[in-house]
């Protein structure tokens, strides 16, 4: 079972150093999550259980002195010694294994579906710093766009062909940007934290995000049925062995036991007789069986291990609905971010015509800074939507990848 819960790294969609900078971030983040090492310690506490249950019941030794001993024909009997060993029915020290074994292999699982979703929240912290790394370049670049059109503002001042009034807007709008960058940069602080916390590190460690991130012309062609390897779904495969291994140490366990023994009575030598066995110890082998005949106790487990069986089933049944509309919503919300990418690189594009034409205006004298200001907004805005639909496209691929198992 250990191979069909092998963590698989995500394949990201991203390429080249891109994937490999994340690829060592989520190594480190699993190397040092404290809920992975607790989780791989219960691991090993389950392990461990096998050698706790391949063990016989304790050996009984008992001794007795008769304080009046008892005359027998061979004399005095004066004490009694016995040891005594209760033994399972064939097999069952081998089901306890099975399955103390099979509850080592759910306890597996969790850390396969605490490493992969740990891969998720690390994806999505990374992505979402270089939508705010991404938003304050553009931001800058803007600022530094109206600082142009600001010196334009001012020599067209000069020769009357641009008022104060234009100058003040150009400034206004200046300092907006700069106050949404500063507010960025909040943001970035916060989520940095939340990345750091991932990878259980100091929070003001700064993480290292790529630049520059593009939406890949096609997508990978995905499987559906990719869903059933899903951990999450395994770990109710494994459920349910572990409760079949249960009924049949319950069905072991429901039959009977049996025991070996052997008593020693010491025995005085008779001084007023002579005759062969005088003072012969008593030597007697003795074998015991337990039987349960009221047997309510198994078939009430028996019972209850049909229901858990039946549950599990459900349980699965209804995370795999659970799965299936946070796949389908992944998909629909990935598309989405890919129509909204090349709808804002066309907009952009007109955008930047528009800021061509501003440009020629101004050699001809005749510039309109509400234009200019107008165009610069809508700029923003595009280039702002396009990080957004890159953003999100690659977080909505993180969450493809953890849940068709690629």
């Amino acid at each position: 079972m250990k191979k069909r819960f092998i963590y698989i790294m995500f394949v990201l969609a991203t390429f080249g150093t891109k994937a490999q900078s994340l690829e060592s971030y989520l190594q480190e983040a699993e190397q040092n999550s404290p809920m992975i090492q607790a989780l791989e310690l219960r691991y090993n506490i389950a392990k461990e259980k096998v050698n706790e249950v391949n063990t016989l019941p304790n050996t009984t030794v008992a001794a007795g002195y008769f304080v009046s001993e008892p005359e027998t024909r061979t004399g005095a009997q004066r004490a009694r010694f016995s040891v005594s060993q209760m033994l399972p029915w064939f097999g069952t020290i081998t089901a306890r294994e099975n399955y103390a074994s099979s509850m080592a292999e759910t306890a597996y699982a969790e850390i396969v579906i605490a490493k992969r979703k740990l891969a998720l929240s690390l994806a999505q912290s990374y992505y979402n710093l270089y939508g705010i790394q991404a938003k304050q370049k553009v931001l800058q670049e803007n600022i530094e766009l109206l600082k142009t059109y600001e010196t334009l503002a001012l020599t067209s001042v000069e020769v009357g062909k641009a008022s104060a009034v234009d100058i003040l807007k150009l400034q206004i709008r200046q300092n907006e940007l700069q106050q949404q960058k500063e507010v960025l940069e909040q943001s970035y602080l916060s989520e940095q934290a939340v990345f750091n916390n991932l990878l259980n590190r100091d929070e003001s460690i700064a993480a290292e995000v790529v630049e520059e991130m593009e939406i890949p012309e096609d997508d990978t062609i995905l499987n559906k049925d990719d869903l059933s390897l899903n951990p999450e779904l395994l770990k109710y495969d494994q459920l349910y062995e572990s409760v079949t291994q249960s009924e049949v140490l319950n069905q072991k366990e429901n039959a009977p036991s049996f025991g070996i023994g052997l008593d020693y009575i010491p025995v005085s030598e008779r001084d007023d007789m002579v005759f062969s066995d005088n003072g012969k110890d008593i030597v007697m082998p003795m074998v015991t069986f337990s039987v349960p005949i009221f047997n309510n106790k198994f078939k009430s487990t028996t019972k209850q291990n049909e229901l858990r069986q039946k549950e599990i089933e459900f349980q699965k049944e209804e995370r795999l609905n659970v799965l299936e509309n946070a796949y389908a919503s992944a998909i629909s919300q990935r598309n989405q971010a890919r129509i909204a990418y090349r709808t804002q690189a066309k907009n952009l594009e007109q955008a930047k015509d528009a800021e061509e034409i501003l440009i020629k205006s101004y050699e001809t004298g005749t510039i309109n800074f509400n234009d200019v200001l107008d165009v610069q907004e809508l700029q923003l805005k595009f280039q702002t939507n396009q990080i957004q639909s890159v953003q999100l496209y690659y977080i909505q691929s993180a969450i493809i990848n953890y849940l068709i198992n690629k």
